[in-house]
């Protein structure tokens, strides 16, 4: 494997993860059950692990805060453009995969 630098590292993640935010972006038709049912995570995830990151670092992020680096506008401006009501058989799959606390 090339060797790099922790910073190079860390910027490789970060340009990583604005191109995954970008393709969310891109694919707001892809609802964030069907990233759960497929993927186990959605973007509602990543704006938890954003937060649980800042507040690692010393950074107080709400959940609003958080929720909007990730869809980039106010959560509840992209549910009304975007969120469609889920199927049942999309909230059965999900009921049978989610995580368990």
């Amino acid at each position: 494997m090339t060797e790099m630098t922790p910073t190079q590292r860390t910027e490789f993640e970060a340009a990583a993860f604005r191109s995954l935010l970008q393709h969310l972006s891109e694919r707001s038709d892809v609802q964030n059950i069907d990233l759960m049912n497929l993927a186990g995570f959605c973007r509602n995830c990543l704006s938890n692990w954003y937060r649980d990151a800042a507040t690692e670092a010393g950074i107080s992020l709400s959940k609003e805060e958080s929720r909007e680096i990730v869809y980039g506008m106010p959560y509840d401006v992209w549910q009304s453009l975007h969120q469609t009501e889920a199927s049942d058989g999309k909230k059965a799959a999900f009921e049978l995969n989610r995580p368990k606390e």
